[in-house]
């Protein structure tokens, strides 16, 4: 479905049984190949969720960038890269014909190194001109973030050809935590306008507006008005994109706030798909609108798979001590509510739970919710929605990395083993 749901389940929140089932049995599958703590991560809920979009954006008069259909109008999708940087699902991409989105020299260097051609690649982030002009890549695509940035690269980008583009700080754009204040990322109105009319006198390559607001944008009208600023500065710099990319945003779906909001309660695809083809016809000269749904993409694709190691009651709390939890690999759960499914079957009451991670800290709370009094050391508990930022946020708080399995259509494979103290220590020279 396109649209949001009305209702929340308590326990699974909202995710339909075969969606349980299909990670409880991928839970199993794992821990018959290495022992928890371990993530699994999979490849068909991530293209499940671009089928999704794409029809929707097709539904909506878009031409998928992928199929021959006849639409003036293309659409294009890039993997952002920094919300799951597992290279099987960079593999798997890849393989699809689909072009990636990096914000660092680390990333640069792994896409290029798993064999995407520098025309599928599209570099955003800040202050990337203290590390970008190391590289000699033709046909790279380059969102500047700065004014500094585009003086700096200006020559390199012109001499190697590169598609250019600006990102656009709107009004919609704002701190999450001091909603008050902007973020740090892209240029101001003003100093847009002044950038891409440099950029159009340099005689270079300059292709697309770029505007990011933030992660789970809880309304369509939020990117109506980002994009309505962004036609603004166009007319003001007498520029005529080809490319509108509107970052990301897209909410994830069967996660809830720490006030049990759900994220994307007052979302839905048919209407941003909708809203985008509308809004889009104040720059007649576009050619794609480009997206980056990280989060809405991939949180989906994964699992963390946890066994309870302890037991204690105290205070009317049942406190279950896991091998794995919030400090070092859910980082989210701080902020976020996801399902946390027993794996083995359980009967009888429930009873309020808090389950800790196994760190010396207080703040290792990976969720706190009514669970069965029956569980036990030595049962596992399977969190849900583990695909999106997880990876890039685990940590090594004395502990090292849990293992990695990955499910495609060849199966299920350790991809990377549990952390050995050797790794852990052995770094020190």
């Amino acid at each position: 479905m396109s649209e949001p749901s009305e209702k929340i389940n308590r326990l699974d929140f909202g995710h339909p049984p075969e969606t349980v089932e299909f990670w409880k049995r991928c839970a199993r599958e794992s821990l018959a190949l290495t022992p928890a703590p371990l993530y699994v991560f999979a490849s068909g809920p991530v293209a499940e969720r671009l089928a999704e979009l794409e029809a929707e954006m097709v539904a909506a008069g878009f031409r998928s960038a992928t199929t021959n259909q006849k639409s003036p109008l293309g659409f294009r999708h890039w993997l952002s890269f920094k919300t799951q940087p597992l290279r099987p699902l960079l593999n798997w991409w890849r393989a699809s014909g689909r072009p990636i989105e990096v914000v660092s020299e680390f990333e640069l260097r792994a896409v290029l190194a798993e064999g995407f051609a520098p025309e599928n690649i599209l570099v955003n982030g800040p202050a990337k001109h203290y590390w970008l002009s190391a590289f000699e890549l033709p046909e790279l695509s380059v969102n500047f973030d700065s004014a500094a940035e585009a003086e700096a690269l200006l020559p390199l980008a012109k001499r190697q050809n590169w598609r250019l583009g600006v990102r656009i700080l709107t009004s919609q754009e704002f701190d999450p935590e001091n909603p008050a204040n902007p973020t740090q990322f892209g240029l101001e109105p003003v100093a847009a306008v002044a950038v891409l009319k440099k950029l159009l006198a340099s005689q270079v390559r300059v292709e697309t507006v770029h505007f990011h607001l933030r992660t789970n944008v809880s309304a369509v009208h939020m990117f109506e008005q980002a994009i309505a600023e962004v036609a603004e500065v166009c007319r003001a710099a007498e520029f005529s994109p080809l490319h509108l990319d509107v970052g990301g945003g897209v909410p994830v779906r069967h996660v809830l706030s720490r006030g049990s909001k759900v994220y994307d309660g007052e979302f839905g695809l048919r209407s941003f798909a909708r809203m985008l083809r509308q809004s889009v016809k104040v720059m007649p000269s576009l050619q794609e609108v480009w997206l980056e749904n990280g989060r809405f993409m991939t949180a989906g694709s994964g699992a963390l798979v946890v066994k309870i190691l302890e037991v204690k009651e105290r205070r009317g709390l049942r406190q279950l001590i896991c091998d794995g939890g919030r400090t070092l690999h859910a980082i989210t759960s701080v902020w976020e509510q996801h399902a946390l499914i027993p794996l083995e079957t359980h009967a009888g009451p429930e009873v309020l739970t808090v389950v800790h991670g196994p760190t010396c800290m207080a703040f290792d709370q990976l969720a706190r919710i009514p669970l069965p009094r029956s569980l036990s050391p030595g049962d596992h508990l399977v969190w849900l929605d583990a695909g999106a930022y997880h990876l890039p946020w685990e940590t090594q708080f004395s502990h090292g990395h849990a293992a990695i399995c990955w499910q495609d259509e060849a199966g299920l494979r350790v991809v990377r083993p549990h952390q050995t103290f050797a790794d852990w220590w052995g770094h020190w020279q």
